[in-house]
């Protein structure tokens, strides 16, 4: 996949979950982790980082800003990790098991595969596409 074509995708992917953050929070809150402080602000505020960072992402004039929207967007990911861990025992602890094992392995194996496509994609990085320098 070319660099802008997942630059594009990561943007429209953040640009429609900031919305929602937003716009419904009620879903976000329902598996905000306990021990974080004042969750509908937090809800909010991760709204507007991802509205933030896919603007970042999208826009063609910057390289500098490009990146420092991946790596915003990397560290979201990551900090958001732990809500996904709250969410998956939530929902495992209802009688219908909630969305299963089925759902959330995969989505919690693919969190460190979105750290990385928005570094790569907001040109943070070049691994594992970049050449190898060769040893004289």
């Amino acid at each position: 996949m070319k660099r802008a074509a997942a630059r594009w995708l990561l943007a429209m992917f953040y640009g429609v979950a900031g919305y929602f953050h937003l716009a419904a929070p009620a879903s976000f809150l329902k598996i905000m982790p306990p021990w974080v402080p004042s969750p509908g602000a937090v809800v909010a505020l991760t709204g507007v980082a991802e509205l933030l960072g896919a603007a970042g992402l999208a826009q063609p004039w910057s390289r500098k800003l490009r990146q420092a929207a991946g790596i915003g967007l990397a560290l979201y990911a990551l900090c958001v990790w732990p809500a996904n861990f709250h969410h998956m025992a939530l929902d495992l602890a209802r009688p219908d098991h909630g969305w299963g094992l089925a759902y959330h392995i995969p989505r919690l194996l693919a969190q460190p595969l979105i750290i990385w496509a928005a570094l790569w994609a907001g040109e943070a990085t070049n691994w594992p596409f970049a050449r190898a320098k060769r040893l004289p």
